[in-house]
Order: structure tokens, then sequence, then C-alpha cells
């Protein structure tokens, strides 16, 4: 595994770059969150995604309802089922998101130089000249000179198929704009994006609140995607939503970062969300596109430093249609992978593009390469400076744990847990190895009845760059008697050993607690 590490600073023969890689049991270290959609909801689409990679699935809310969703869950059930591939499930809120109503779907043709009205009454049919859309209060919160974005749903900036406007003069409620450049929009709904304006709409609206209640609920989502995050507020209060609506306590909020206003307010979002989504769509329509490439490095490695997974979105939009991703794009994969991220979401490539299964396996492929030349060294040194000292008993296990593995050249960690914080904690130190983390189940009670907990914590590590859970059997608990830990050890090595990462005479480093102490412990294998 860590014989094929190459250094980019160093120089490498050229053709040693067209040697085939190894294959790995797990296709990348960098973990894939594909969109599940018209394309991709048949249980076989779903089965060979996660084969190809994908650890997280993701349910768009933003269209189609909550029965047609749950008929792709269900589907999803049964291919974890008949591939035994753990996948979390992730529900993305529409939030504060405008919208263009086309109710009798018509493709509406624009012309450049020709005038528009953008109005707020939703009764009024759309047309080339007049575009209905659901927010009323647009007129106040826009000038003239702004600018407008119109795209079809994951808009791609294509020019053909997205629109931009400029703001001419405001009449009452209704915004009179200039066509920038001819296009066809088709389809029921299209996004609208004002630049850089604050637009009054509540992040988490009751639309998203009734998803969350009546599918995410008895669903018990893993992690809940917050649309348009503008402030540390906005992941306050959908933390306090979910924390009254009982299973959901424990799910994960990613932050979705989108606009102007969520990127200056960005450090205070990052304390209280469990992790953030940087997308890229919406940011690059906000932003100039020279600072793009800024925002993102900065962004990943705030998130790095924290220890708090990072989603990069919008990589390979013109797999959509195609089979091969663009040269730009494929470099694309492998900077994020570079710069820090955890995960690389896919949107519109799996939910209504026409290779799925093609695009996981090939993004997963860009990772694994460009994870064997991720300067891990210089990455470990950053991180144990930033952390600085004295460092928190936790950390400074993680970090031994994984200096470690790398000066023994173990194959794999295991880690022992019961909340998944130190598996996270070792994982954000990025080794070259694959951490598995051994998740012990707690019994817990609510007075009623007693059921142990264990199964979201491990889903939940399905983000996290390196870390692939495995469930412990609840009758071992994780900080006992020598004798227990080494029979679940016994269980985690055996699982090491099907799954092909552990080989006898292999070197493993084991992290766990005995008593009141921690361990990390080096354990070479026989035959």
């Amino acid at each position: 595994m860590h014989s094929n590490h190459l250094l980019l600073e160093e120089p490498i023969r050229m053709a040693s770059i067209l040697e085939p890689s190894k294959a790995s049991f797990f296709p990348a270290m960098t973990k894939i969150v594909g969109t599940l959609g018209p394309r991709s909801r048949s249980v076989d689409v779903i089965s060979g995604c996660l084969k190809a990679g994908m650890s997280v699935a993701r349910f768009d809310f933003s269209w189609g309802n909550c029965e047609y969703h749950q008929e792709t869950l269900e589907n999803l059930k049964a291919a974890v089922k008949s591939t035994k591939k753990l996948c979390a499930v992730m529900l993305d809120t529409v939030g504060a998101e405008m919208q263009v109503v086309n109710k009798s779907e018509k493709a509406i043709s624009l012309q450049q130089d020709d005038v528009v009205i953008l109005t707020p009454n939703e009764n009024q049919e759309a047309s080339s000249q007049l575009l209905p859309i659901n927010f009323a209060g647009l007129a106040k919160a826009v000038k003239s000179g702004d600018t407008i974005f119109v795209g079809q749903y994951l808009f791609t900036g294509s020019e053909t198929t997205s629109v931009w406007l400029e703001v001419d003069k405001i009449e009452g409620d209704d915004v009179i704009c200039k066509i920038k450049n001819s296009a066809t929009l088709a389809g029921a709904l299209f996004t609208l994006h004002a630049s850089q304006i604050h637009i009054d709409l509540p992040t988490l609206t009751d639309k998203d609140k009734e998803n969350i209640s009546t599918w995410g609920v008895p669903n018990k989502i893993d992690f809940l995607s917050l649309s348009y995050t503008r402030h540390a507020q906005d992941v306050r209060e959908a933390r306090e939503f979910l924390s009254k609506l009982g299973d959901l306590s424990q799910t994960q909020i990613f932050a979705k970062i989108e606009n102007i206003e969520g990127l200056t307010h960005f450090d205070e979002i990052l304390q209280e969300a469990d992790g953030i989504i940087l997308s890229r769509g919406n940011l690059g329509i906000d932003l100039p596109p020279e600072k793009v490439f800024l925002f993102q490095k900065a962004a990943l490695y705030k998130c790095n430093m924290a220890g708090k997974p990072a989603v990069v979105t919008r990589v390979v939009d013109s797999m959509t249609d195609n089979l091969r991703p663009t040269r730009a794009e494929a470099t694309d994969v492998a900077n994020a992978v570079l710069d820090g991220s955890d995960a690389i979401l896919l949107g519109a490539e799996t939910l209504r593009g026409l290779y799925p299964v093609e695009t996981i396996s090939i993004v997963g492929k860009i990772c694994a390469e460009a994870e064997k030349v991720f300067n891990q060294d210089m990455y470990f040194k950053k991180t144990v400076k930033y952390v600085g000292e004295p460092m928190s008993h936790l950390e400074s296990i993680a970090s031994s744990a994984v200096r470690a593995a790398i000066k023994v050249k173990a194959s794999v960690i295991i880690c022992f847990t019961s909340s998944g914080r130190a598996a996270r904690l070792i994982a954000k130190y990025r080794p070259t190895m694959p951490v598995i983390s051994v998740v012990i189940p707690r019994l817990k009670t609510n007075q009623l009845r007693w059921s142990f907990s264990g199964a979201f914590e491990a889903r939940q590590s399905l983000i996290v760059r390196g870390l692939f859970p495995m469930l412990a059997d609840p009758r071992h608990p994780a900080e006992s008697t020598s004798a227990t830990n080494e029979s679940v050890l016994k269980v985690a090595l055996d699982h090491g050993k099907t799954s092909g990462v552990i080989k006898s005479h292999d070197r493993v480093v084991v992290c766990q607690k005995v008593g009141d102490a921690s361990v990390v412990k080096i354990i070479e294998l026989e035959d």
C-alpha cells in the first residue's frame, strides 16, 4: 500500500505514471456522495453505485415528494442488503432557494437584448416575456444594474440552458430585466440566483421542516445538508429543531455554503456545523471566477484543521451526458483531494446523468491516484503545529497512533470507539493507510425499552476520508477486560483479512481504551 506513495515534490520517472495501479479493497480513501434520482433509483443501478464506491446517498428535496424519495430509499435498503456495503443517508433541504415557476412545463425561449419581467404572481403563465417566481421580496432586494442568473435546476452554467439577466428597473413588485444571452429554459423548475444580494427567506423553510418530520424521522437520516447556510444561527436553529425530533438528535448537520453571505460567516458556521459542503455551482455565480479556487483551498484547510469533514460539489458536470470527464474536470477532482477534501458530491451526474455508475467509478479512480501523491508528511506536521501544545488527551493519542502507523509501515489502523470521535480524530491526521473504526454499541434506555446505539456512529464515518466502519457485536463493551477486547480485535482482524487489507506478517496499529487509559499498540501478525 505504501511502496507506491510518490511525492510530487520529488522527480519521478515519467513512464512510471503509466504503470497500472494496484487494485485495493477500498476503491479510494476519499468518499463519494451520490444523489439518487430518476436515473439512479432502481435496485440494480444503486447496487452498481455502491459497488463502484458510493458510501453516502443524497436525497434532494428540491424536487420529488416524500413518497417518491421513500421508494428510492427502499430500493437503497435492498441494494445495501444484496451488496453488503454500508451506505449513509443524507437529506438535502430546499432552503432559501428562489425558483421560477413554470406550471405548463413548456420550453421558454429567451432572446438576447429582449426584456423579461420577473413577477411574484405565481398564478400567471410563464412565457418569454414573463417569469413568475416564488418570492415576493425580490423587488425590494435588487436595484438597477444587479445581475440575476436563471438556470435549470442543478445548472451547469452552460449558456444554452441558463441565462444572465440585468435588472433594468423596478415597477411595484415586478422586476424588469434585460436578457444578456439567448437561451432556452426547459422543465418545470429553474433556480434563480441573485448575485451577492441578501434574500430574506428562512434557511429552514416550513416545507423543509415538514419533509424532515415526515420523511427524515422515520428513516433516521444520518446527515442533514442545510442548503443556503448563511449564519451560525441557521445551524443552531436546525439543531434545535432536530433535537425535538427524538431519533434525529444524533443526525449530523452539514452546512452548505452557497453564497457570499455564507462565505463571510464561514468561521462561525464551521464551529457550529458537523461538516461543510462547498456548493461550488452557486458559489461560482456569486464569486468572480478567479476567486473560486482560493475559497476552496482556504475553506478545505480550515475544515481539515478543525477535523470536520469537507465535501466538494460540481466536479464532473460533463459526465451527465458523456462517458469521460474533460481534462479540466479530471484535474479538478484530483486537486480537490490534494486540497484536503473528505468527499466528492455528485449531483446531476448521478441524479439525471446517463452514466451514474461509471461516473462514480471514474471519480473514485481519480481520487485513489491523487491520494498516492498526497504529501502526508507535510500535512501531519502542519496539523500538529496548528493544534499546538498542550494537546488534549484524545488528540495526542490520535496523532501518536498515526505517527506510529507510518513509522512501522502498518497496513491498517484499528480504532475502538463508541461515539466515533476517536476514529474521526485519527482520520484528521490523514494516515496513508485505512482506519477501521470498530464501533462498539452502547446500551441505552428511554425508560420504556432498551436499545443499542452504534449504527448512526458507524454510518456517519462513511463521509470521512480514510475511515471505514465496522459494527461490533453489542456483547463486547468498548472499555473492559482484556479478554473481551481481544475477541473484538480478532473479529476486526478477520474482517481486515477477508477484505484483503491485512495479510500475514503485516503490522497493525490498534487504538483502544483499557480501563481509564487509552492505549496505542503495534501488533505483528503471524501466518
